[in-house]
């Protein structure tokens, strides 16, 4: 007997798995919800987006109006990321976007998250965790935000970061300031201060070395704003976080 040839319109090509949610008057479909993406865990992509939409307003607050760098897990966290600028020219008309210039003096279309629709679509696209500007897209070329990484070297603990971060509170109250502190993600924390946007970045950084100095002025056993690493001790304040093409990852960001 021979075999029977089957057309094109015969055969069956198996589709991706979608799940479709309604959000901000959008569909948005979230591809291969079951792929795991946190393997020890086995926390599935699905899982990821609904803890952001869990926390939504939060992590919405966090990144409103920021143009961002979309920090890729394609393949779940334990494999490398890769970090995309430019938003894909292939996007929903409901996806918001801001031009970033570099300091290279090249520009980038990034995307803006403002809603639930527009945070699902990057989580989607396999961000864990949400890497804004220190920006609003109103205003690209002075930051509304002053921040501060406490990075500490290797056999610092925790409690001597906190300590840290209390120097850094001092020296903010007593200029005006309010710091907004957060885990990093890694083995320190970060302090955001909310600042007017007056000023350009260059100037906002130079704060910032000003804040890192005095703090390891009055904690020099437990604070250093020394650039080179073989000179630090202690916990450095990381004041280049506040360089134009910089970005950290946002309050309610999974790390």
């Amino acid at each position: 007997m021979q075999p029977i040839e089957r057309s094109c319109k015969d055969r069956r090509v198996a589709k991706p798995e979608q799940e479709i949610l309604e959000l901000a008057g959008h569909q948005v479909p979230v591809s291969n919800p079951r792929k795991i993406y946190f393997p020890k865990a086995a926390i599935t992509k699905l899982e990821l987006v609904q803890y952001y939409l869990a926390v939504a307003d939060g992590a919405l607050r966090g990144v409103a109006r920021r143009p961002m760098i979309l920090k890729r897990y394609v393949n779940g966290v334990e494999a490398e990321p890769f970090y995309q600028k430019r938003v894909a020219a292939k996007r929903p008309d409901w996806i918001d976007t801001a031009t970033f210039t570099f300091p290279s003096g090249r520009s980038a279309e990034e995307i803006v998250v403002n809603n639930t629709a527009q945070l699902v679509y990057v989580v989607n696209l396999g961000c864990v965790d949400l890497n804004p500007h220190a920006i609003r897209a109103e205003d690209m070329d002075r930051p509304d935000e002053l921040r501060i990484d406490l990075d500490p070297v290797p056999g610092v603990a925790w409690p001597q970061i906190v300590e840290v971060a209390r120097v850094a509170k001092q020296v903010l109250d007593e200029v005006g300031l309010v710091g907004w502190p957060k885990t990093s993600g890694s083995r320190g924390a970060h302090v955001w201060a909310r600042i007017e946007p007056r000023w350009p970045f260059t100037t906002v950084r130079r704060a910032a070395i000003a804040l890192a100095r005095e703090v390891e002025k009055r904690a020099p056993e437990i604070a250093t704003a020394k650039w080179w690493k073989e000179e630090r001790r202690g916990v450095f304040l990381d004041y280049n976080q506040n360089a134009r093409d910089r970005t950290t990852a946002s309050a309610y960001s999974v790390r």
